[in-house]
């Protein structure tokens, strides 16, 4: 027998070893066991061997995201729409149905039928997506959250506000956050309880905005970002965050007591790199709300 041992074994890295194997190999029975704790083993009576590895989402620190990446900001779109109807309902703005072939999920995800086929040629290539299926079936999921966890943010510029008007904080934000709506969304720790999945509390608000918006106090009138003052010597109400991927952050938002807020996958990214309690937020949401689509 031949025994593999790594740090981490991903499910493609696994599938392409163990189908050379049975190509040029086939008599030798062989094993692969990671340091996560999964193992898979080929070769007869050796099955019960086989163990998966608990899901931990990696923290990977400012990787650069090129445009073809499988999780590109369209790509990751694609994926929430192809995932929704698994989702409760009011967790992801998307469609809920079932695709055959790239030229629906286009049209479902509002996309060109080029960047939804190179999309599909991607997950065929990382295997996965599911070819036997009448529609469109995204597999092998684990390792695909795994793999996406990757892009969460990491060590963002986050500009503190502070709201002019003096009455209660969650009317400005419901206020601002209409005049604004496509362009910004309440974001992080916020949008968990807005989504009924909140787990930490004490953390400002974030508002998630398209671009950074430019202030002008002199001339208040016009600009609804010129509700808040930046950089208050008090203690912020609100912090802003560009979003590092707007089209799947603001096509997903959900409106939530009268206020826009990021999709549950959105919120879970972007919670797992947080300094304060995010990477529990996470598994919070993870646990209860994503889990069942694994």
């Amino acid at each position: 027998m031949a025994v593999v041992h790594v740090d981490h074994a991903p499910r493609a890295l696994v599938a392409n070893v163990m189908a050379f194997a049975q190509e040029f190999a086939a008599e030798v029975a062989v094993g692969f066991v990671s340091a996560e704790g999964a193992s898979e083993f080929l070769g007869e009576g050796l099955e019960g061997l086989n163990v998966s590895a608990p899901f931990r989402p990696r923290q990977v620190k400012g990787t650069l995201i090129r445009t073809d990446n499988l999780f590109s900001d369209l790509n990751q779109w694609m994926l929430k729409v192809l995932l929704a109807p698994e989702l409760p309902e009011g967790m992801l703005n998307a469609p809920r149905g079932q695709y055959r072939n790239g030229v629906e999920l286009a049209r479902a995800a509002q996309v060109s039928a080029m960047t939804a086929s190179r999309f599909l040629q991607q997950l065929r290539r990382e295997r996965f997506l599911l070819e036997s299926q009448e529609f469109l079936t995204l597999v092998q999921r684990e390792e695909l959250f795994e793999r996406w966890s990757s892009v969460a943010p990491y060590g963002t510029a986050d500009l503190p506000a502070r709201f002019l008007a003096n009455i209660q904080i969650e009317d400005c934000v419901r206020e601002l956050l209409n005049k604004v709506e496509g362009d910004a969304c309440l974001g992080l720790f916020a949008a968990a309880d807005g989504l009924r999945v909140g787990h930490v509390s004490g953390v400002p608000r974030y508002i998630c905005v398209r671009h950074m918006p430019r202030f002008n106090l002199a001339t208040p009138g016009g600009n609804p970002w010129n509700a808040l003052q930046p950089f208050p010597k008090e203690a912020p109400h609100v912090l802003l965050r560009v979003a590092r991927f707007p089209e799947s952050t603001f096509r997903g938002a959900v409106r939530r007591d009268g206020a826009m807020v990021a999709d549950v996958i959105q919120v879970w990214l972007d919670v797992l790199n947080h300094p304060t309690r995010g990477r529990e937020q996470a598994e919070h949401i993870f646990r209860k709300v994503l889990r069942p689509l694994v």
